[in-house]
């Protein structure tokens, strides 16, 4: 065929085309696919609606969604060095095939200027342009204004994002469109063949047509459900669209027209047919059926609360392989199909209807082509989600795509905290055993360490051994033969007795004293704060002296516990006979004298990444609390002292041993105090019942972690009701949840 690039002028952002036809085009960006509720389906549709009402007859709404054939770029050797996990991860997904998604809207009010058949030359391809006489500035103003306002009215009822395309995007599409091609293809000279099907050099086009009313389901709807998503619980919805768009596996583009319709002609004209209908009804039960639909449509209308469109949608599908056309067609049959329509394959007319697409071209697209209908129920057809799209920040993890299998870099510590989704960056991991865990918590950690943090983690059965080699951190496993010691009294450098300090040693001695039944008084929580008080300011006068726990338990003996009965206090306020008592063991000569008495303090305040795996003593009722008790204070330490660097503790099921009663208010404590020094706490559990019957986990972990990371919930199906409310999840939140690995397979 012959021909050049659409012969067009720009006025400002609007182009003019050989008819005089006027468009203003935009750049759709839209939320990550499987990421939407039905409330927000919904709201998208209202929002279409809404806009469409600001446009008055002669206008049309084309929106074109191209997906093309991509393939991950890990960009080997570009920016700083990366680690060899992070080289290995970049091997993984390099080259992964994946379809790249743009989404446009072009709005358009064509001029009524007479066309020719499109197999004369084709719309578009002319030499010549409309009258500049009838163009005037101040009309082509008031489009550009009509065009900006349906824009703001749809940004304002939902959350679709428009940028308008500037002349040098608009001749990139042109080519890209004509063409087939991706937007970073490189400019090429192809002959294109309208003959019996359109086909562009060696690709051959299958196209596929939504142009009547009879091709389309009894009722239309915002969303579909998406079975291989959707539980006996939970109802996973998709966009009616959405099953022509990112769910062809094949290169396609899809345009869908509205064409806002004249009321008065419009009405005059279904009124006309309606009595021509009536008249025939007699001869044929099909004219009865046609007459009593446009009853329906003339009373809808009559209301004045719809506002009438013509619409059409088309899917354009290609392959370089000619022997392929078959599949690529059952494709988009199938594909029409779950969204209930049944599609029109067109062979005669496909080259009218491909070159319609063209930007600005709509105008050209065949009157006979579309049908009256609604602008809402047309509005059920528009796509209405894209790929996701990696965050900027500089900080986050890298998770796969669900849909594509693409990573994706996401961050969820900084950035909801700048856009106000979170206070805090506590974090929450609930996974049953075998839903991936250990593996996502390894990736979140190693993803950690790579961005700067410092990371301190308590374990349980060796999950981060493999890891903390990897990145040279520091490995602390318990055994009889060289037992963890600690010295929780020994201050650092310029360190002091604050309030950080303070609370630690509280919930150290409260475990060291109590057990988990046994509550805590406040007249004895009290006497604790006036007893370490009192233990340093001692110290503070006496230099000799080593602080240590022996020390302490002496001091207490010989000169703090012999005055207290001066001062007032009474046994059954404080029992310090018990006290001493249960103490005992810690102290030199007792079965646990080596635990607290370290003579040197372990110097991990610059290591940034420490794993402390409590195994061996997990079950131990004194020495698993204890230990998990001082390790947490020196993370406390590190929070304190490492100013800008960011710090994260995490606690498997070493949470456990504080979660209880007289420990709560450290956890609550510790993670309220965190987030103020650029820190976090990650709490990691696979029991059910640690979230549903453990009110210290309800009242201190889950109210001051901002951030839920629930993995495979598959097992807990039929009692996910309670992990919601006590997580405070919406339905969209179970429903997301729920659909976790139920398609891991090729959505296709």
């Amino acid at each position: 065929m012959e021909g050049s690039l659409p012969k067009v002028e720009f006025f400002g952002q609007v182009l003019i085309n050989e008819y005089g036809d006027l468009t203003m085009g935009f750049e759709r960006r839209l939320r990550e696919r499987f990421s939407s509720s039905i409330e927000q389906y919904e709201a998208d549709i209202c929002a279409y609606t809404k806009a469409a009402k600001t446009l008055g007859p002669g206008y049309m709404v084309h929106i074109q969604d191209r997906y093309h054939k991509s393939e991950f770029d890990a960009h080997f050797g570009v920016g700083e060095p990366r680690s060899e996990l992070a080289l290995a991860s970049d091997r993984h997904f390099h080259e992964r095939p994946y379809l790249e998604h743009h989404s446009y809207i072009f709005i358009t009010r064509t001029c009524g200027t007479e066309r020719p058949p499109i197999s004369a030359r084709g719309a578009f391809f002319r030499g010549r342009l409309a009258p500049r006489q009838a163009l005037a500035h101040s009309d082509v103003k008031k489009f550009e204004g009509d065009c900006r306002l349906f824009v703001r009215i749809l940004e304002e009822n939902s959350d679709i994002r428009c940028c308008p395309l500037t002349q040098k995007e608009y001749t990139g599409l042109f080519e890209q469109y004509v063409l087939l091609q991706p937007p970073d293809a490189p400019p090429q000279t192809m002959d294109i063949n309208m003959d019996e099907r359109h086909c562009v050099g060696n690709k051959h086009t299958v196209v596929a047509t939504l142009a009547d009313a009879e091709q389309l389901p009894a009722e239309c709807s915002a969303f579909t459900r998406m079975d291989r998503y959707s539980t006996e619980k939970s109802v996973f919805p998709t966009g009616t669209g959405a099953w022509f768009g990112a769910l062809i596996d094949a290169e396609h583009i899809c345009n869908l027209y509205l064409v806002i319709a004249e009321p008065s002609a419009t009405l005059k004209q279904l009124e006309t047919r309606r009595r021509r209908l009536h008249s025939l009804a007699g001869v044929d039960r099909e004219n009865l059926v046609a007459e009593k639909d446009i009853t329906a449509y003339l009373g809808e209308a009559a209301t004045g609360e719809h506002q009438m469109v013509r619409l059409h949608v088309n899917v354009i599908a290609w392959t370089g392989d000619k022997a392929e056309l078959s599949s690529i067609q059952n494709k988009l049959v199938v594909a029409f199909g779950k969204a209930g329509i049944t599609p029109h394959l067109e062979t005669i007319d496909a080259s009218s209807i491909v070159l319609a697409g063209i930007p600005g071209n709509a105008g050209s697209l065949p009157v006979n082509a579309s049908f009256l209908t609604f602008a809402a129920q047309a509005a059920c057809l528009i796509i209405s989600e894209s790929n996701g799209i990696s965050s900027a920040s500089a900080f986050g993890i890298r998770l796969g795509d669900r849909a594509t299998g693409i990573p994706l870099f996401v961050d969820i510590s900084d950035e909801p905290m700048k856009k106000g989704l979170i206070t805090n960056r506590n974090k929450f991991v609930l996974g049953p055993s075998g839903s991936g865990k250990s593996y996502f918590m390894n990736l979140l950690l190693r993803c950690y360490h790579e961005g700067g943090a410092h990371v301190l983690l308590l374990d349980i059965g060796g999950s981060y051994q493999t890891l903390c080699s990897l990145l040279n951190g520091r490995y602390f496993a318990y055994n009889e033969d060289r037992p963890i010691q600690f010295n929780p009294f020994l201050l650092g450098d310029g360190e002091n007795l604050d309030t950080e300090k303070k609370e630690s040693l509280k919930a150290l001695l409260i475990v060291l004293w109590k057990m988990g039944n046994e509550t805590l008084a406040r007249s004895e929580y009290v006497a604790l704060s006036n007893l370490l008080e009192a233990y340093f300011a001692w110290l503070a006068g006496h230099p000799e002296v080593f602080p240590c726990f022996d020390s302490l338990y002496e001091w207490l003996m010989e000169q703090y516990v012999p005055q207290l009965g001066g001062e007032g206090v009474r046994e059954k306020d404080f029992d310090w006979k018990n006290f001493l008592y249960v103490l005992r063991p810690y102290y030199r000569g007792g079965e646990y004298d080596w635990l607290l008495n370290a003579r040197e303090q372990m110097n991990l305040l610059q290591e940034p990444f420490i794993v402390f795996d409590l195994d061996a003593i997990k079950d131990h009722p004194i020495l698993f609390p204890v230990v998990t008790i001082v390790v947490m204070e020196l993370f406390i330490s590190k929070m304190r002292k490492l100013k800008g660097i960011r710090k994260v503790i995490v606690l498997e099921e070493a949470w456990k041993a504080i979660a209880k009663e007289g420990m709560s208010e450290y956890i609550k404590y510790l993670y309220k105090t965190v987030r103020k020094f650029f820190g976090e706490a990650i709490v990691v559990t696979q029991d059910l019942e640690d979230i549903i019957g453990n009110e210290v986990v309800k009242n201190s972990i889950i109210n001051n972690a901002d951030t839920k990371i629930l993995l495979d919930q598959s097992k807990f199906a039929n009692r996910f009701d309670q992990i919601q409310e006590v997580l405070g999840l919406t339905e969209r939140d179970k429903t997301m949840v729920l659909s976790l690995n139920r398609a891991n397979c090729s959505l296709r």
